[in-house]
């Protein structure tokens, strides 16, 4: 492919997750400064455009899981008629390449042999260049960079009106917004991701301590709701509870109010790197080089390596990339001596007592 052909019209692919199309949009506005007059389509799922609608300059094309076939035979009539210069393929998931058979375009962008997976080489016709041992963000760069994007740092400008930051504001109180806050965000997809209930809870009695306001994030699920009644229940501290309160904008616009944010391998993480709030990121079953809070791994504390050399007996450097290691308690294993001793370090680092009071 050219890297000084001119694209008018291009189409992204990237259904989910909320963490990865986080990644994504560093990507696609590198695009838009590199292209600025292509038109720019994105084929995303449901609940991530619920993040990312009215994303300036894009045009979301939603594609409904649940809907089924009838999901697919609605992109093929959106399209109809149209046809794409590039198709930049972000995602090898089995769904995700059925969508690209949808999609007309005269070149299909995919990922390097070794990233390929799920049939994702039959979908395509051109390819990234390969990138051993690469971020997530770093594998979207590499798309941006196929079609003469010079390389670039990540930035990001997320789509949130002043409406959806006056509705967290208000959720969070003015007195709350006085002081620095401290946002937990407890809970990833899988319940062996999350870190004890009572540890969180130690390191909110910490951070009050410090002088931090202390609010508990999260989605409506049961696991959410369950384990913030937990945390709560455990911590001395008091603790606002905005666990089912906010939509996804809103709950960006908390995290922007943050001055700190602990989260598991978990959206919210990256949500609150896009608005540039530090995240100290606790793993130990995937490899936060290749997952973790890009702008801020060295605030991870995590126990991935040791147990995937006790698992494998080799190192993240002799495995697959992206190999994950199996446990239900894994996550015990990070102490909250390690997550306090990051903490302070952080808070310390970023001066965050003294200049991130919103």
């Amino acid at each position: 492919m050219s890297q000084t052909a001119n694209y008018s019209d291009i189409c992204i692919l990237r259904l989910s997750a909320i963490g990865d199309v986080c990644h994504a949009v560093s990507a696609v506005q590198a695009i838009q400064k590199a292209h600025p007059n292509a038109k720019i389509t994105w084929v995303m799922g449901k609940i991530e455009a619920m993040l990312l609608a009215d994303l300036p300059g894009v045009e979301l094309v939603v594609f409904d899981k649940k809907q089924g076939k009838q999901a697919f035979e609605q992109l093929k009539q959106q399209f109809k008629g149209r046809k794409f210069d590039v198709l930049l393929h972000m995602q090898v998931a089995l769904r995700a390449n059925l969508v690209a058979r949808c999609i007309p375009a005269k070149v299909k962008v995919g990922f390097d042999w070794a990233r390929a997976k799920e049939l994702h080489s039959l979908f395509i016709n051109k390819r990234i260049e390969a990138e051993p041992q690469a971020h997530v963000l770093e594998g979207f760069k590499g798309f941006a960079q196929a079609i003469g994007v010079p390389d670039y740092q990540p930035s990001w400008t997320m789509p949130v009106t002043e409406q959806d930051q006056t509705v967290a504001d208000e959720l969070l109180g003015a007195e709350r917004l006085a002081s620095p806050i401290f946002v937990i965000s407890p809970a990833a997809s899988k319940k062996e991701r999350n870190w004890l209930p009572e540890r969180y809870a130690a390191l909110a009695d910490h951070a009050h301590s410090q002088g931090f306001e202390v609010v508990i994030s999260g989605g409506p699920t049961e696991l959410e709701i369950e384990l913030s009644e937990q945390i709560i229940s455990y911590a001395n501290a008091p603790i606002l509870n905005l666990v089912g309160k906010t939509k996804l904008k809103q709950l960006l616009c908390v995290l922007k109010r943050a001055a700190l944010v602990i989260a598991p391998d978990t959206g919210p993480a990256h949500m609150a790197v896009t608005v540039g709030t530090p995240v100290i990121g606790l793993y130990a079953h995937s490899n936060p080089k290749r997952t973790g809070p890009y702008l801020y791994q060295n605030y991870v504390v995590e126990v991935y390596h040791q147990n995937l050399l006790q698992q494998t007996g080799k190192t993240a450097e002799q495995v697959a990339w992206g190999t994950r290691v199996k446990g239900s308690d894994l996550m015990a294993q990070i102490t909250v001596e390690d997550v306090t001793l990051m903490f302070d370090l952080v808070v310390k680092k970023e001066q965050l007592l003294a200049t991130k009071v919103c």
